[in-house]
């Protein structure tokens, strides 16, 4: 993989990747709007114990820029942002102009509650030039280098001093508030460990220490020695399949078959398994419903806080975005108040469904 990086006119950083090697003459665009005042802060929530992050400068970010916007090309309109230049790069990544978090966010202002500068990291990751695809549309070869592009981006970010948990992510759909069409996701680079992922951290952390091996391992290992009723793609180095445990109707959940930590610790081969599944799955969702399926897709794996995390085992989870009707469920008080899912429907009849949809990765 060739990477270029450049420096846009108004400050913000831009990667091009491609397979092959890049010119040294591009250059970054400038944008249609300057990079918003960072002065996000995080403020920490008592009764959750847990962190809230304040942007407001983002209520004046570019909101549903036109439906045939494509960021290569120059816009007449100033509202909206020239991210990207023209050339032979495959996948970008640049910072957010309206970030969440910054290394350049200020002091917080002063508060009952604890408080913290908005310190971090908002990235946007463009999967191809092709305004008119999806990331489960794309070749194979472009899925695996959209997973290498993750994998660079979390060992940068990740040592950084200010950044303890690296999360990419891809929101699909307007149903989920997607206002770029694009195909794109997102990476957020966090100063401390989202609750969920904590959660999920402090519970493989027990089971490897009581048991000594890693708790999705095991759980995969289980799974698929349950007749794989509920496995959706099996290789040599990744599985896909429809948790046990699933709390959303057709989530799914794509690990490599070896307890790797996080994405840059991957081999070559483990990368394009995990993406022959993410493939796979992706265009069953979509054949299933015979329409783009709305997700929410997030990458779940270690700390990058300096220490070993053994317990740690990198995968990607999928959840569907809202309601089709007689298929799915809004969420309600228990899930979002609580946390406590109450799934209308089991694992093994949403797999099936599933199983059942042949696709071709070609």
């Amino acid at each position: 993989m060739h990477r270029l990086h450049l420096i846009k006119p108004d400050g913000r950083s831009l990667w091009l990747y491609s397979r092959s090697p890049l010119p040294a003459s591009l250059t970054a665009p400038a944008s249609g709007s300057q990079p918003a005042s960072p002065d996000s802060h995080l403020r920490w929530h008592p009764l959750r114990g847990e962190w809230v992050a304040y942007a407001s400068h983002r209520q004046h970010r570019t909101f549903l820029p036109p439906p045939e916007w494509n960021p290569l090309a120059p816009m007449t309109d100033p509202a909206v942002p020239t991210e990207l230049p023209a050339g032979p790069w495959e996948a970008a990544v640049f910072e957010n102009l309206f970030p969440t978090l910054s290394g350049r966010a200020g002091p917080p202002p002063p508060s009952i509650v604890e408080t913290r500068p908005g310190h971090g990291a908002c990235e946007v990751v463009v999967f191809t030039q092709d305004p008119s695809t999806s990331l489960g549309r794309l070749p194979l070869d472009r899925v695996a280098l959209v997973l290498d592009v993750w994998a660079d981006r979390c060992e940068e970010l990740g040592r950084r001093d200010d950044v303890a948990y690296v999360f990419p992510f891809e929101n699909r759909g307007v149903e989920v508030g997607v206002t770029l069409h694009h195909p794109h996701g997102q990476i957020y680079a966090y100063p401390f460990v989202p609750p969920v992922a904590a959660r999920e951290l402090e519970q493989q952390a027990a089971f490897h220490e009581r048991e000594g091996r890693g708790l999705l391992q095991d759980l995969l290992e289980r799974e698929l020695d349950d007749g794989e009723r509920r496995v959706i793609y099996r290789g040599r180095h990744a599985v896909a399949l429809v948790p046990v445990c699933a709390r959303y109707p057709y989530e799914v959940w794509i690990a490599p078959l070896r307890a790797a930590p996080a994405l840059p610790d991957l081999t070559a081969e483990e990368r394009l398994d995990v993406a022959r599944a993410l493939k796979t799955v992706l265009l069953k969702y979509d054949a299933l419903w015979q329409r783009p399926f709305p997700y929410i897709l997030v990458v779940h794996q270690a700390p990058t806080d300096g220490r070993p995390h053994p317990e740690a085992h990198v995968h990607i989870e999928i959840y569907p975005a809202y309601r089709m009707p007689g298929r799915l469920k809004y969420l309600a008080g228990s899930e979002v108040g609580a946390g406590v899912f109450t799934a209308d429907t089991l694992p093994e009849e949403k797999a099936r469904e599933l199983q059942a949809v042949e696709v071709s990765l070609d």
